[in-house]
């Protein structure tokens, strides 16, 4: 599992280098889409592949189900690494993550997946976790 955060610039390309550490974890492919309060999430291939499988059993009967569907599945994006270990964000998924080109962004591991955020995005977001600490009950065990 991929974990740590990295700070790069998005050259004038759309590009975002991928730290070393996290770059076998993507080797033979990967899926940018938009992730949740406002980054980009980037999954592995086989990991992309099992989360198709679940979104085609969501019923389409469901509306939540069905707008779910359109924000994350129609943004997805499959690409690669080049030789310089950069990947290009699209332009509307720079545009929904907030990066400009020549910007700063946070390359952040997860697990099963990587975060792309604009920096600013990413030291609000990370303050507002400060201030309001969450417990969820799943990690009561793990952390006291």
């Amino acid at each position: 599992m991929p974990f740590g955060e990295y700070q790069y610039s998005l050259d004038d390309k759309g590009r975002v280098v991928i730290p070393a550490p996290f770059r076998d974890f993507l080797e033979d492919g990967l899926v940018l889409t938009r992730g949740m309060e406002g980054c980009l999430y980037v999954f592995p291939s086989d990991r992309w592949r099992k989360i198709e499988e679940q979104l085609v059993n969501l019923p389409l009967t469901d509306a939540e189900a069905r707008a779910f569907v359109r924000f994350f599945y129609s943004g997805a994006h499959k690409t690669r690494m080049d030789n310089a270990s950069r990947v290009l964000i699209p332009p509307p998924l720079r545009q929904f993550a907030g990066l400009q080109e020549g910007g700063e962004v946070v390359v952040a591991g997860a697990p099963g997946r990587l975060e792309i955020w604009s920096q600013e995005r990413w030291w609000k977001t990370i303050e507002e976790i400060m201030r309001h600490p969450p417990a969820p009950e799943a990690l009561k065990g793990l952390i006291g």
